[in-house]
Formats: C-alpha cells, sequence, structure tokens
C-alpha cells in the first residue's frame, strides 16, 4: 500500500536548505491506484535555500509555495525563493494568535516547558481541524485551479501543520490511514539529526530534552486522533473539505484527476 509509480512513496529530495521536503506522491489508494508523483510536496522551513536548492525547485517546475507559518515565524526566517521567475508564494497562517513556534522558542530559552503538557501536540493538531478549516479549504481550493501544480506547503519543521494538511490530501484521495500515519511518521527519520543540534541547545540552557521531545517530533498518537476526530466529527476528509472548509465539490474532483493515476480497464 506504501508504493506507486514503481517507487516508494513519501521520497525526499536532496536539498542543502530543507531536510524534510518531500513528495507526497508514490503512495497507493485503498483501491490500488496510485498517488503521482512530482505534482504536490510537503516541507520544512524554506528560509536556508541555496542556488544550487533553487535550480532543483525549477527542474521539478515548482509553481505554488504556500507556507503556513505565523507571521512572526516569517518574519524571523522568510522563504529564500528564486528570484528568476519565482513560484507564486502564499502566506496562509496555521497557528495560534498567542503562541506559535517562535514564541515557544523564546518561552524555552527561559526554561519555561510549563506550557507543553501530555495533551498539548493532540490538542493542537485537532484546534488545527475546527479552527482552520477555511484556511485548509483556501490552500486546496488554490492547488485545484489552474497553475496551482506542481506545488509545496510547509511549515516550520514540516510535520505537523504540514502533517495535518498532507493526511488531508492523503485521505481525499483515499490513501489507507496506515500509509498517513507512515508517511507521517518520515518526518522523524528526517528531522533525527536536526534534532541532535536542538536538543543539546537546550542541554546548553537547562531544558531537559526528553521532557519536551514530543514537542520537536511527529507523534503517532497526535495523527491516530486527528484521522479519527474527522472521522467521527466530519464524517470523511471529503466532507470536511465540502462542508466545513468550503471548497467546491468540483474543484475536489479536479484535484483528484490531477494527483491519482487513471484507472486502466483490465478486461
Amino acid at each position: 500500500m506504501m508504493k506507486g509509480n514503481g517507487e516508494p512513496g513519501g521520497q525526499r529530495l536532496p536539498l542543502e536548505g530543507a531536510v524534510n521536503f518531500r513528495d507526497i506522491g508514490g503512495y497507493e489508494t485503498a483501491d490500488g491506484r496510485p498517488v503521482n508523483k512530482g505534482r504536490i510536496y510537503r516541507s520544512d522551513s524554506l528560509a536556508a535555500l541555496t542556488p544550487a536548492d533553487h535550480g532543483l525547485l525549477k527542474t521539478i517546475g515548482l509553481r505554488l509555495v504556500i507556507d503556513l507559518r505565523s507571521p512572526s515565524e516569517v518574519e524571523q526566517a522568510p522563504d529564500q525563493l528564486p528570484d528568476d521567475n519565482p513560484p507564486a508564494y502564499l502566506n496562509l497562517p496555521v497557528s495560534r494568535e498567542d503562541f506559535d513556534t517562535v514564541h515557544a522558542l523564546n518561552r524555552l530559552k527561559k526554561g519555561d516547558t510549563g506550557w507543553f503538557s501530555d495533551t498539548f501536540m493532540t490538542d493542537g493538531y485537532l484546534q488545527n481541524i475546527d479552527r482552520f478549516a477555511q484556511t485548509w479549504g483556501a490552500i486546496i481550493s488554490r492547488m485545484a485551479e489552474e497553475g496551482g501544480l506542481p506545488a509545496v506547503f510547509h511549515c516550520t519543521a514540516g510535520k505537523d501543520r504540514t502533517g495535518i494538511l498532507a493526511a488531508l490530501i492523503l485521505q481525499l484521495l483515499g490513501v489507507p490511514e496506515e500509509t498517513i500515519l507512515y508517511d507521517h511518521g518520515l518526518s522523524n527519520v528526517y528531522i533525527k539529526e536536526k534534532l541532535v543540534k536542538i536538543f543539546d541547545y537546550l542541554r546548553s540552557l537547562g531544558v531537559e530534552p526528553e521532557s519536551i521531545s514530543d514537542y520537536f517530533n511527529a507523534p503517532r498518537d497526535a495523527m491516530e486522533a486527528t484521522l479519527e476526530h474527522i472521522r467521527s466529527a466530519y464524517g470523511s476528509a471529503e466532507d470536511y473539505l465540502i462542508n466545513s472548509a468550503g471548497v467546491e465539490k468540483h474543484l475536489l474532483d479536479k484535484l483528484k484527476d490531477d494527483l491519482l493515476e487513471k484507472k486502466t480497464d483490465k478486461s
């Protein structure tokens, strides 16, 4: 269920300035249809992209960048996109006004971990579903329009907000939940080396990384709860996107046509 187009899904692009930039194509739906590769990518921050990375983005024909970060995150580390014929850029924040990654790191620098709890990540995932339906809808509608693909969406680490949007798209396409959880977990593989440096930095501040490690990882239980919440509260990803996110059905149908290999008559 995790293969399509002949290669494993979730293939990472070899960028110098982003560690979690990967294709959501290559997986298979429950009925065996491969998700087309080279159409939609998910990523961590694009603030450290190099000229070589710009060349690769041109090679894949990237036309749209969707930035899920808050205004303060964007101000602190703006995307570094090609100057020559750059892709369209949209900042559609999915973040609480009073708390984002910048606020969290600033509090950690002071040794403050009191804001984190055992349910912090799961609560945040579910709130992002319930509170930002219109934002998800605007993003998916934009990608479904002419010229909306190839596209990449990203946040800071490319695991939580980005993971939710990837899950919604893969659910819409009919990819099995276990495959969606697998794709979510790939972030933990790709950001692992980066976390070593982050955890060393936290220790230098007197913060024990293990007490807050879930904040820096892609938690499986939070994504499991999200998939269950979409199913129980909204019926399905498609129902959620139409009835709560305001996406027109013809755009969802177009996106599915763009992202799924055509069925072939095997008779």
